[in-house]
């Protein structure tokens, strides 16, 4: 298993390594991404294998500014998965002028370790960009939503019932602020409240090596007021991962 990791860890790189001269997008271009990359290996009196992968993309069609994100984790400890975890997501925002627009988004996640197979999560509604400069950029999103989420057998066979959904507020808050020419801090906040409250908090910072090649540092935490029994109801993540852009 270790020697597959390695392997697709490389393969998912080399493409990438090629556009290292690129610049990221931030509204002047029509079509560019991000691709971030971390894996540990360890052998020895403890075998340990991890890897998390990440691939964002922007689009630019006239008033619309689309954004789609691609995200995978894998953890194994002495030949037993300890953490697996995939997420699609896939936002569209329509512009009504240079601060205002119109949001519609929806993400699929699986997770096995929370008891459900996966959820799915749709919103629409509006956002706004309170700033948005070369150093700052800060933008808010409220609107209406519904999560569905299906359980494991396990946890359909011990309630009674294979899914559970509900209507729910949608709210997003994005931060970002260029420190030097070289790093970037950023804070990402995403909360669904419906029948539960469920969030995530995503705290980052970027330092530029060379060109379009840099270092993330990132610990991403998910909350669920109201956790299935013998799951607890904050997860955390901690990431150091090389990125890409092109």
């Amino acid at each position: 298993m270790k020697k597959l990791l390695l392997a697709a860890a490389v393969t998912f790189a080399m493409p990438f390594a090629a556009h290292a001269g690129a610049d990221f997008v931030e509204g002047d271009k029509t079509f560019a991404g991000e691709a971030e990359l971390g894996a540990t290996l360890t052998t020895g009196n403890t075998d340990t294998s991890s890897v998390k992968a990440r691939l964002g993309m922007k689009q630019e069609l006239g008033n619309w500014e689309n954004a789609y994100l691609l995200e995978g984790l894998y953890n194994e400890d002495s030949g037993e998965n300890t953490a697996k975890r995939y997420y699609v997501g896939a936002q569209g925002d329509y512009k009504f002028d240079e601060k205002s627009y119109m949001y519609i988004t929806a993400n699929y996640e699986a997770d096995p370790f929370t008891g459900f197979d996966y959820k799915i999560i749709g919103s629409a509604g509006y956002g706004y960009k309170f700033i948005d400069n070369e150093k700052a950029f800060l933008s808010l999103e409220v609107g209406p939503g519904y999560i569905y989420k299906q359980l494991d057998d396990e946890q359909s066979l011990a309630l009674g019932y294979d899914s559970e959904d509900s209507v729910v507020a949608h709210g997003a808050m994005n931060f970002s602020y260029e420190i030097t020419d070289s790093s970037t801090f950023s804070q990402l906040f995403v909360a669904d409240y419906g029948d539960n409250l469920e969030g995530r908090s995503e705290t980052a910072l970027t330092a530029n090596i060379i060109g379009a090649l840099a270092m993330k540092f990132a610990v991403i935490v998910r909350y669920n007021s109201a956790p299935l029994e013998d799951k607890k109801s904050t997860d955390t993540e901690t990431n150091m991962t090389l990125l890409y852009a092109f």
